[in-house]
């Protein structure tokens, strides 16, 4: 069964559900996640330059992040995004507050957000993820696997929790910022 897993993870390339991995050993979900962590367990344990990393509920076989070095050596160097603090700002709404459209994230922001929502889509951290039912059906926005990939989350629930500590000390830095752009106009 292991063997059929590995085999399909390699051959696939991209994440695969748990359900289609069960159907190709024909176990079930639960008893085909257990094989898939003893996999990984494995995996670790013998310093293989290759693990299995789950995604929401999926997994995928991939490099071990240590490698990239030796990797660029060998295939042509992956092409890097540049993530901008207006960039950064963008996807975080979009992680902790989706589905949600590029109004209600220019609503938050305070300024449009059309550019660093389509480098959000370019880069495929960001995607379409349905519609609102609303006058004109505005586009609902969402992370993506490759958002889940490269911030080394399972799932959006693994996003880090901010405190309402910090929450009230961000919304008194804002109204100050507020406060300073009035004065600057007067």
């Amino acid at each position: 069964m292991e063997a059929v897993i590995e085999a399909v993870l390699f051959t696939m390339g991209d994440s695969v559900e748990t359900d289609k991995l069960a159907a190709a050993i024909e176990q079930d979900a639960e008893t085909t996640k257990k094989i898939v962590h003893n996999m990984m367990d494995k995996y670790e344990a013998v310093g293989r330059g290759i693990k299995i990393i789950e995604l929401e509920d999926a997994f995928q076989l991939c490099t071990k992040a240590e490698y990239y070095e030796n990797l660029i050596k060998v295939a042509s160097q992956p092409r890097k995004y540049q993530l901008t603090d207006v960039l950064l700002e963008t996807l975080s709404i979009v992680a902790y507050k989706q589905p949600i459209t590029k109004l209600e994230i220019e609503k938050i922001r305070g300024v449009s957000s059309d550019h660093a929502v389509n480098k959000l889509v370019e880069y495929n951290l960001v995607c379409e993820v349905g519609r609102l039912d609303a006058p004109g059906r505005p586009m609902l926005f969402g992370t993506t696997e490759e958002f889940l990939r490269a911030f080394g989350v399972q799932s959006v629930e693994d996003l880090p929790t901010v405190s309402p500590d910090m929450v009230e000390e961000f919304k008194e830095e804002a109204e100050e910022e507020i406060q300073l752009k009035l004065e600057v106009e007067v």
